[in-house]
């Protein structure tokens, strides 16, 4: 099922972590409404904008995968309201400013990015609706083996 013109269903519900541990993955109607919802807003704009491919490495997420991998049942991920991607060719950090700058979205995080290492890390970027969104745009990093997440400066 397509989303939108670029983003399947397929994209934002694959999982090798559930694939590996024999669990479904599959979105209800209200998530997949969610997930819609994020792709129209936030995924396919950056798509059109960079005219290259988004890489979407983790999209929707059980609250049984997420219990397995570690991850909170609370995350967005499991609302189908966020997802982390990357795209090649263009340094994650401008990645995240530019949706920073350009998009109305609920959290953005710059996932352990290296100021020394462009393509370092990921972004993770989630959205509710225009009512609810924080524009809440954060770094996550390590410190003494847990992860920070501190207000993102541009």
């Amino acid at each position: 099922m397509q989303l939108t013109e670029n983003i399947s269903l397929k994209e934002l519900t694959k999982s090798e972590s559930a694939t590996r541990f024999g669990l479904s993955n599959e979105p209800t109607e209200d998530i997949i409404l969610n997930l819609k919802s994020l792709a129209v807003n936030i995924l396919q704009p950056l798509r059109d904008h960079y005219n290259l491919p988004l890489i979407i490495t983790s999209g929707y997420r059980s609250p049984e995968l997420c219990l397995k991998i570690g991850s909170s049942i609370t995350s967005q991920h499991t609302k189908g309201q966020a997802a982390d991607f990357e795209i090649s060719g263009v340094a994650n950090k401008d990645l995240s400013d530019w949706i920073h700058q350009n998009l109305d979205y609920d959290q953005l995080i710059l996932e352990f990015w290296n100021p020394d290492e462009p393509n370092s890390g990921w972004v993770h970027c989630s959205y509710k609706n225009q009512i609810e969104n924080r524009k809440q745009y954060l770094r996550a990093y390590k410190e003494n083996n847990k992860t920070v997440y501190a207000p993102m400066v541009i």
